[in-house]
């Protein structure tokens, strides 16, 4: 059995995307969702999916100690991270080497950072007319969106795509590829 636990601060379509994808795999086990916003969407998502979601404050998630007593004590092999927007303590990406991932909607190593997520990046992106877009999943190391990437995948901009436009590409990229590409991490 494989643990995973889910990291968002958002809406959670992505982590919901996951979830449905490994539903009848009997080997992956999502123990819980953490998210650092108590009123986040993701938390419904995990309630409708029988996942406990555990809402912790920004300062206790910036705490290793702290994160590392709950992951120890769920025994969790596998973090996913699905629209969080916090740091990973170092702590955890020392005991978690290569097993903490992370998508992010652009092609890194453009359009990364802190600060640069959503719509923040899609206005980014047509803002500079780019002609392509695309997602980046790498591993979490200890600076925003400068993993090692473990895959990416590309969309055409047109001409009449605004951000909104552009997030919608993006998603489907997500929602497509995010859970294949779990898969094939954590049955390596």
């Amino acid at each position: 059995m494989i643990n995973i636990a889910i990291f968002a601060s958002g809406s959670g379509s992505n982590a919901e995307r996951i979830i449905t994808y490994f539903r009848n795999n009997s080997n992956v086990n999502f123990k819980f969702i953490i998210t650092n916003k108590e009123d986040a969407y993701v938390r419904k998502r995990a309630e409708l999916h029988d996942i406990p979601s555990l809402y912790y404050n920004s300062k206790q998630l910036k705490s290793g100690d702290f994160l590392l007593k709950i992951l120890h004590e769920t025994h969790i092999d596998w973090i996913i991270l699905a629209g969080y927007l916090l740091l990973i303590p170092n702590e955890i990406i020392k005991t978690y080497p290569n097993r903490i991932i992370n998508i992010h909607p652009a092609l890194l190593p453009n359009y990364g950072g802190k600060g640069m997520y959503g719509m923040n990046v899609h206005k980014a992106v047509i803002s500079n007319r780019e002609t392509e877009s695309g997602i980046s999943i790498h591993y979490v190391n200890e600076k925003y969106d400068e993993g090692n990437i473990i895959f990416q995948a590309k969309c055409k901009i047109a001409e009449t795509d605004d951000a909104e436009s552009l997030a919608g590409k993006i998603h489907l990229l997500e929602h497509e590829h995010f859970p294949k590409v779990i898969e094939s991490l954590i049955f390596n």
